[in-house]
């Protein structure tokens, strides 16, 4: 029931609205229904100081991600955003930020044809044998009785080796890559004191990224990985081309499928009876999955969009450079478009969930991440039986990410590992 279906007033919002804090991010969708409730889009305001425009509804949502008048493209936006905004220093900024996420047409369509052929839904099928081997192997690594840590023993470890199997990164550098690497995507401003460590994992992101061209151009193989050296060395790519796409396969193609097992797994421990019905139906994995990624998605903001001339958004005329930011969460858990959407249901059909975005930046890699759920989760429920969360659900220390969802730490019990 919404607030308007209630009687109940939408109580008023802060001008901006903070997004930031504990309470919002262990658990956003009350703010996120009281933004729906009150308009499509508001003005807030994150962590660093910077001041976005959010849009929040389905339907403003949808339209927002397909629009063509917003740019991804870094360089839209204006001095007030730039003063603010936590984004990498140069020379890095230029060195490795210049992929899909962050590209405009053409650009974004010359860069995007090198990588969809590795991620095509058939593909993505014939590796499942390769990867349900290396959930398994993970899994016999676990201790015979709980409990265990599910990040650090397996959610933090599956999508990286199944990424190294899809892009061809060899298992001597696969073994080298250092997950907080994977933190350089939670940028900190100039000021803050975790500046230092910030840029000393970017410098020894950018040495492994170095490495990695180098071992492809000796020991080409007919992978991804040597397709993007290649059409480097053939001057389809810039240098700085090749070095952002690498960044974000390493780091995009990784970490939101953490999370993302980390927040379909405490859904399932928070609905044990849906949990032990999915876990012996296992028929249902597929469309499960897809409720499990509307229901609390890992990617909760897209990033930033920018309009090149001040525009009206649903009704608010936001500035050129201003930046706008669209709640796939907030999305996809609109009344409008979902029945009942506070409620887990791992029958939903139609489900036209937002989580993989929309348009032309909808996520290449779907397939894979749906794959990758999928055999996740099938294995863990078969696997560990009795599992449950082993702390308070209270105590869970959501990640402080700004446009993700996930937790570092999942402490699961379970009676015997088989």
């Amino acid at each position: 029931m919404t607030l308007q279906e209630s009687g109940t007033a939408p109580e008023a919002l802060p001008e901006p609205v903070p997004l930031m804090g504990c309470p919002y991010k262990s658990n956003p969708y009350p703010l996120y229904e009281r933004m729906r409730e009150t308009g499509p889009v508001h003005r807030v305001r994150f962590p660093s100081g910077v001041l976005a425009w959010l849009v929040t509804g389905y339907d403003a949502a949808h339209s927002a991600l397909g629009d063509e008048r917003l740019g991804k493209n870094h360089d839209r936006g204006n001095d007030r955003w730039r003063a603010r905004a936590s984004i990498m220093p140069e020379p890095q900024h230029s060195q490795l930020q210049v992929h899909l996420l962050h590209q405009d047409p053409p650009t974004h369509t010359r860069m995007r044809r090198f990588v969809t052929d590795a991620f095509t839904p058939r593909r993505i099928e014939q590796l499942r044998p390769r990867f349900q081997k290396l959930a398994d192997t993970l899994v016999d690594a676990l201790p015979e009785t709980g409990p265990a840590d599910l990040v650090t023993g397996f959610a933090a470890r599956f999508p990286f080796q199944v990424l190294a199997e899809v892009i061809g990164l060899p298992d001597e550098l696969a073994a080298r890559f250092d997950r907080d690497w994977g933190k350089v995507v939670q940028p900190v401003g100039p000021a803050d004191p975790g500046r230092p460590l910030y840029e000393a994992r970017l410098h020894g992101l950018q040495s492994y990224i170095a490495e990695v061209v180098a071992h492809k151009r000796e020991h080409w193989a007919d992978d991804l990985l040597s397709r993007l050296v290649v059409a480097h060395d053939r001057r389809e790519l810039s240098q700085e081309e090749l070095d952002s796409m690498i960044f974000q396969l390493l780091v995009a193609g990784q970490e939101p499928v953490t999370n993302q097992i980390t927040t379909a797994l405490i859904a399932l421990f928070r609905h044990p009876a849906e949990l032990a019905r999915l876990r012996d139906n296992p028929e249902l994995m597929p469309r499960a999955v897809d409720e499990l990624l509307r229901y609390d998605s890992a990617f909760e903001l897209t990033t930033w969009r920018f309009f090149d001339q001040d525009s009206d958004l649903h009704g608010t005329e936001v500035p050129a450079g201003d930046s706008v930011i669209i709640s796939l969460c907030a999305a996809n858990r609109d009344p409008r478009r979902f029945p009942d959407p506070d409620t887990l249901d791992l029958d939903r059909s139609p489900n036209p969930h937002l989580a993989f975005g929309h348009g032309i930046h909808f996520c290449p890699g779907a397939a894979l991440a749906r794959a990758e759920l999928q055999i996740a989760l099938g294995t863990l429920l078969t696997r560990l039986l009795g599992a449950h969360l082993a702390i308070d659900d209270g105590d869970i220390e959501w990640i402080p990410a700004v446009l993700g969802r996930g937790t570092n730490h999942l402490p699961v019990g379970y009676d015997r590992r088989v």
